[in-house]
Order: structure tokens, then C-alpha cells, then sequence
């Protein structure tokens, strides 16, 4: 109940989040993070400031918490075991050693009937040799820890898949074939332990150089055939793994209209920001919620919403290396811009700093709102609304 201490596993933007909702609420929050500066660590109610591996910080943890969740799926396998076997993990290691690896999460994939690009498992030299003409154009990419377009080239051959998973360093890798692409879109739910679920709407998202630049709430509102097949989807999944927690699933729209899965997130995603302002209760309530026990939550909009990722970049003017404060009293001028900055004091280009929401009666409005904040920070806005 509130007033209990929630664990928190991870000190990034998405932990901090969690603080904030969490401490809206009446709980208490311990983060276990190794950075001293982490953005959660500077606003939980106790910063254990440990390696996630080590055991006196987890007995800490563990002799503290009420429950813990987890900010990012990279933790260590062992530290989610082993909290899990003194109070509840949310989500549960099970589900997310899933997520951690490309080849096993496109297994999974495959095993449930859902729709993946062709693809081959790279563990070897010799696997390249073996893989199939219509894999090229693909991109060969790393099984475990990518992100953001990290660990990934694309390559035309097989002669350039080998030196790729050479410049990859020769790890297991999945070689994914270049598909027709119209646009993206992804679904971001919420399980609890009885197996309740609630779906958001899917949104459209624009990346930029393999990091997420916008989220459009309502751009699926006049494709419900392809809305739902995403959201059955991601449900199916969810259920599957037994999963228990915030999950995003991410699926590219091909241009014959034609829906492929393309990865999953054990976790609040950026994609999900926008319900902070534009939904009745926001991923990170959620996630707190289903932390707790407690009833899940709405998942109503608020209005039509537009999520613009903050990078480091704007704070550089081009050709100079000294970074300056964007002009975040213009872009709250805007009318229904909601301004959320991550807390961290070092700025660098490619680093996510934060995100701007704006919410709209309508589409429209939202688009031409978000148009106008993203020209006061110098970020190009394309405006796809629908596709």
C-alpha cells in the first residue's frame, strides 16, 4: 500500500519517471544504480549507489522493498533471479532473459505465428555462408545489447556481412532482410499478475539515424483493421510470456499495408511518453500500479498527442563546441506543450535529455503545435499524421 518502499532496478530517465509517479502516489523508492549522478538516483528516496551484481546491495534491496521493477532490459539474468526469489520482480527474469536476446525473442516470435522479417541466426562465419539470397539487402545485428541503432549495419552481401560481424566483433548476431517500410508503429501495454491486460492505442513513431524523433497518438485512428491486428498482437505476446509489467512491442507497417513485429521493450518506451500528459493515467502510473498490485489504471486519451525526443544536439550551435540552454520559455509559450527534461548534467550530442509533449483537441492542432516547438529547437519535422 502507499507509504511502502518500491525497489527500482536502473538509475536512467525511465527509473526517474517511475520516482515521480511513484512518489505522486504515497510510495517511498530505493534505485540500486553504480552512478552517482544517475537522473533516478538524484530523486528516490534512497540511492544505493552498487553495481547491480552485488549482493549486499540486492540484500538492501530486497530487505527494503515491498517489490522491485526494472528501468531497462540489460540487467544482469542472476541479480532479477535472485531478488525474485525474496519478494516479486515486475516483470519477472523469465521474461525478460526473452527480450536480452535478439535470436531468442525472434524464436519466440515465430513459435507464437506472428509476423517477423526473414531472417537467419549468425553465430558463426560459416553461418553467413548458408544464408539465403533474399536476406540482402539486410541488416546484421548484434543479439544482445543494441539500442537506439546501436550494434547494427546494414549490409548488400554476403562479403559485406562478414566484415560487419567482424566490426561487430564476431558475437552471435541475427541477419534480418530489408523489407519495403511505410512507417512504424508500436504498442505499448500493461499486464498484471492475474493476466488483466489494457492496451494503449498504438502510435506512429519517426525515427532519426535509429533513435526515436516523434510519437503520433492518434495516426492509426482511420486504419482500426490494422490497429487492432497490432494490439492483438502485442496481447497474444504478453500472454504468452506470462508477462507482468509495462511492455512495448514495436512492429514495422510495410508498404502493401502488410504488419511485421519487430522487437519488444520489458518496460516503460519513449514511445509511451506521451500518455504523461496525453492519457488519463500515464505508462509510468502504470508500471507503478502493477508494481504494487494495484488495479490497473486508464488508458483514455486526454487529446490528440505529439512526443518530441529532446537530443543533446540542440544545445550545440552548428560548428561550435560549447553547448548553450535552449529558449524552453518559447516552446512553453505553446499552448498544450508540456516540457520534461531528464536531469542529467552532462550534454552530448545523441544523448536523449528529455521530451517535449503537446496535446490538442485534435490531430490537426497537435501537429501544428508540434511543428512550432520543434522549429523553436531546431529539430526537422516531417508532420506524418497517418502515413
Amino acid at each position: 500500500m502507499p507509504g511502502e518502499w518500491l525497489g527500482m532496478v536502473g538509475g536512467g530517465q525511465l527509473g526517474r519517471m517511475f520516482c515521480h509517479a511513484a512518489q505522486r502516489m504515497g510510495y517511498r523508492v530505493a534505485v540500486l544504480d553504480p552512478d552517482s549522478a544517475s537522473p533516478a538516483g538524484a530523486v528516490a528516496d534512497w540511492h544505493i549507489c552498487s553495481p547491480y551484481d552485488d549482493p549486499a546491495a540486492l540484500e538492501i534491496l530486497a530487505k527494503q522493498c515491498a517489490a522491485v521493477s526494472t528501468e531497462f532490459e540489460n540487467v544482469p539474468a542472476d541479480t532479477l533471479e535472485w531478488l525474485g526469489e525474496h519478494i516479486p520482480v515486475r516483470p519477472g527474469a523469465d521474461a525478460v532473459a526473452i527480450t536480452q536476446d535478439r535470436i531468442r525473442e525472434k524464436a519466440f516470435f515465430t513459435s507464437l505465428g506472428a509476423p517477423v522479417a526473414p531472417y537467419a541466426e549468425i553465430r558463426t562465419v560459416d553461418d553467413i555462408a548458408a544464408t539465403p539470397e533474399n536476406l540482402y539487402p539486410g541488416i546484421l545485428k548484434a543479439a544482445r545489447f543494441g539500442y537506439d541503432g546501436k550494434g547494427q549495419v546494414r549490409v548488400t552481401s554476403r562479403d559485406e556481412a562478414v566484415r560487419a560481424f567482424a566490426q561487430l566483433g564476431e558475437v552471435d548476431c541475427v541477419l534480418e532482410a530489408m523489407l519495403a517500410l511505410d512507417h512504424e508503429v508500436s504498442v505499448v501495454l500493461v499486464r498484471n499478475d492475474a493476466g488483466d491486460t489494457a492496451c494503449y492505442p498504438p502510435v506512429q513513431n519517426e525515427h532519426r539515424d535509429g533513435i526515436l524523433a516523434f510519437s503520433f497518438s492518434d495516426a492509426l485512428v482511420g486504419e482500426a483493421m490494422l490497429a487492432a491486428q497490432a494490439t492483438d498482437i502485442a496481447t497474444s505476446i504478453a500472454a504468452q510470456m506470462g508477462y507482468v509489467g509495462v511492455l512495448c512491442v514495436e512492429f514495422f507497417v510495410l508498404q502493401d499495408g502488410t504488419l511485421v513485429v519487430n522487437e519488444m521493450a520489458p518496460r516503460p518506451h519513449n514511445s509511451g511518453h506521451y500518455t504523461m500528459d496525453g492519457a488519463i493515467s500515464s505508462q509510468f502510473e502504470q508500471q507503478v500500479r502493477v508494481v504494487a498490485g494495484l488495479p490497473l489504471g486508464a488508458v483514455n486519451g486526454r487529446g490528440s498527442t505529439v512526443m518530441i525526443n529532446i537530443l543533446g544536439d540542440i544545445w550545440f550551435e552548428p560548428g561550435s563546441d560549447t553547448p548553450s540552454e535552449p529558449d524552453w520559455a518559447q516552446v512553453l509559450a505553446i499552448p498544450g506543450a508540456h516540457l520534461h527534461l531528464y536531469g542529467k548534467t552532462q550534454v552530448r550530442h545523441g544523448r536523449k535529455m528529455g521530451h517535449v509533449n503537446v496535446v490538442a483537441a485534435d490531430a490537426g492542432a497537435a501537429n501544428e503545435a508540434a511543428r512550432r516547438v520543434s522549429d523553436i529547437l531546431q529539430i526537422p519535422f516531417a508532420g506524418r499524421y497517418g502515413h
